[in-house]
């Protein structure tokens, strides 16, 4: 009971400003839309810096929005973020309402969808004039899933009419909210549902930079690593073409194994890398040592993680940007 009131919204909470409770499947009584409030983030996200730019711009637009309207303008209403999984699409949205200091809530697909045919429309006005209700930030995880091409022959009648009722939702959206929406599968989406959206942002897999800030900030004042500033460089090298999600396992794996075998998490680290590398043909193995070390490490580190020999590094490196021993 202690915490169910600790949750609770305070009298100075955003959530008391929505007029009416919650809404809820009428069968099986879940509720609809998850509420976060404050949203806490343990650090500060890293995207490209096209996409940090973006979301800066939709912050000072919130920031901005009586002098918009002075101009006869409004903010930003509405955005979609495309990307692959593990990205970070969710986490843009509880950073944009943290940044605003607004709730977030989050569309709960698998209360929404109902077996019963014709709930699934209403469960989703129910959300959607909810997340109207009071300043807020309403994200629609999945947006495919209910908003798939109506020219799909595989779709019942019912969700294809859920694409209807999100394009008219979508442009009835009042300015004073946000709504976000995000999508792994941007190829399933209604081509009416593209054009309704204010901002369309693409999230691509994180860069060698982006990955290098993200291991920095994960390592940073732990114990048991050596040559610190080596190991972000080597990560982020090692293992580009990864989500910051698939990153992020792997290393909350390595330091976990650190903990439950004594072991150095150093040592956890190079077998983390060690297993990449193994999966890679020789001549990747190459081009990966040529990388690492023009990445600034010692050609004595990229020889112990990829086998190949120094004589070889050397050779393939034409500009001489090792540090050699």
């Amino acid at each position: 009971m202690s915490q169910i009131l600790q949750q609770a919204p305070g009298p100075a909470s955003p959530l008391r400003d929505f007029a009416s409770p919650v809404p809820v499947d009428a069968d099986s009584r879940l509720r609809l839309i998850r509420h976060e409030y404050p949203v806490i983030l343990d650090l500060q996200p890293v995207w490209t810096q096209a996409i940090t730019a973006n979301l800066d711009q939709l912050i000072r637009q919130r920031k901005a929005e009586d002098q918009l309207r002075t101009e006869g303008l409004v903010p930003t209403r509405s955005a979609l973020f495309v990307g692959p999984p593990g990205v970070g699409k969710t986490l843009a949205a509880k950073w944009i309402a943290q940044r605003l200091d607004r709730p977030l809530l989050t569309l709960d697909l698998a209360a929404v969808i109902s077996s019963f045919l014709g709930r699934t429309g209403n469960n989703l006005r129910h959300v959607l004039d909810y997340g109207k209700s009071a300043p807020s930030v309403l994200l629609l995880d999945e947006l495919d899933a209910i908003a798939k091409r109506r020219d799909d022959g595989d779709e019942i009648g019912e969700l294809k009419r859920l694409v209807t009722v999100l394009v008219q939702e979508i442009d009835d959206w009042p300015s004073t909210g946000l709504l976000l929406a995000a999508t792994n599968h941007p190829e399933l989406l209604d081509r009416a549902i593209w054009r309704r959206f204010d901002m369309v942002l693409h999230f691509p897999l994180p860069d060698v930079e982006s990955v290098r800030q993200l291991i920095h900030a994960k390592l940073d004042g732990l114990p048991g690593i050596e040559n610190a500033t080596d190991w972000p460089a080597a990560i982020a090298v090692a293992m580009a073409g990864r989500s910051f999600s698939d990153i992020e396992r792997d290393l909350f794996r390595a330091r976990r194994e650190a903990v439950t075998s004594s072991l150095p998490l150093a040592d956890r680290l190079a077998a983390m890398l060690h297993s990449v590398v193994d999966e890679l043909p020789k001549k990747q193995r190459a081009v990966l040592a040529e990388k690492l070390v023009d990445a600034g490490l010692s050609q004595r580190f990229a020889h112990h993680l990829t086998g190949v020999s120094r004589d070889t590094i050397r050779k393939n490196q034409k500009n001489g940007n090792g540090r050699g021993d």
